[in-house]
């Protein structure tokens, strides 16, 4: 029971969490409130995936949000330059592919922490996004082939639902069932055993922080779809919540480990507590006081945890 309790107990409080809002919070099981949770939760889960990659190679990447900005006002400079859509998302893709290579290249090669490098990153993004856009944020009539992408529905569920679904499922099958995958998590585990044992250390922290860039674009062109515009700093809001989605994540299924799951989880438990308590009234300022608890709890959790496992071996 108490192992049982320790790998879902948070789980099992986010499940309660959502039940208490659904008895107590007016409209919050609403059928259009539903789905507008689901599709907030599919931004911020999937770039808080993006963080969790580079957390299991242990790396940070703090410029997820920056880069998420510059990804989207790139797609929407074209978009509004009457561009292909497809041009016009490759390009936003590429650019978050770009920067994450960038930091996996300032980390590995020029030995630069990944807390200054992707500091660093997250300044020149923003710079770049400032100068593209001048300060002010493309809006307009996009073409509806690009804003399906996120407005849309297939099969009765909405886009953006199916893109966090596909993201998850290949980034799970990556970390849990290929040897790319297997070499990431050795390599967040222990850098020195992993390499001695013959694995290409600076290899998967580069593709952990490429992926983190990619998830950022795509988090991107979501939201520029789903907007149908682009600022210099749409996505600035994310940083917290993706690493709060990180950690709390790490407090179930497999605690004090960055997975796949409990990320995706824990940012629908956020989403569902801000919808919640906006429902019910409490003022704005409420959630960042919950944000603030939920990254202390998850970090002491998580230190907690990682000590017990250490002391069973």
């Amino acid at each position: 029971m108490r192992e049982i309790i320790g790998r879902y107990g948070t789980a099992l409080a986010g499940l309660v969490l959502i039940v208490f809002f659904v008895a107590f919070a007016p409209n919050f099981a609403t059928t259009m409130n539903v789905i507008n949770v689901l599709k907030d939760t599919s931004f911020l889960a999937i770039l808080a995936i993006g963080f969790t990659l580079a957390l299991i190679v242990s790396e940070l990447d703090l410029s997820i949000a920056e880069v998420a900005s510059l990804s989207a006002v790139v797609t929407g400079w074209l978009i509004q330059g009457q561009q292909h859509p497809a041009l016009a998302v490759t390009a936003g893709l590429l650019v978050g592919l770009l920067c994450g290579a960038a930091n996996g290249y300032g980390v590995t090669v020029l030995r630069v922490p990944s807390l200054i490098m992707t500091l660093g990153t997250a300044a020149i993004a923003r710079g770049f996004a400032f100068m593209i856009t001048q300060g002010v944020a493309f809006v307009g009539r996009w073409p509806v082939s690009f804003t399906g992408l996120a407005r849309g529905t297939s099969f009765g569920i909405p886009n953006l639902v199916l893109w966090l679904t596909a993201v998850t499922l290949i980034t799970y099958g990556l970390i849990k069932w290929t040897r790319t995958g297997a070499h990431m998590v050795a390599t967040g585990e222990a850098d020195e055993a992993a390499r001695l044992s013959g694995i290409a250390t600076a290899r998967m922290k580069r593709i952990g922080l490429l992926l983190t860039g990619l998830c950022a674009g795509i988090t991107a062109v979501l939201l520029a779809a789903n907007l149908s515009s682009a600022a210099p700093n749409m996505a600035g809001d994310y940083l917290l919540y993706a690493i709060a989605a990180v950690l709390l994540g790490m407090t179930m299924f497999e605690p004090g480990k960055p997975n796949i799951p409990g990320t995706v989880f824990a940012a629908l438990v956020l989403k569902v507590l801000g919808n919640g308590l906006v429902l019910m009234g409490a003022a704005y300022y409420v959630q960042d006081i919950f944000l603030g608890v939920i990254i202390i709890g998850s970090v002491a959790f998580s230190a907690s945890a990682l000590k017990k496992a250490a002391f069973k071996v």
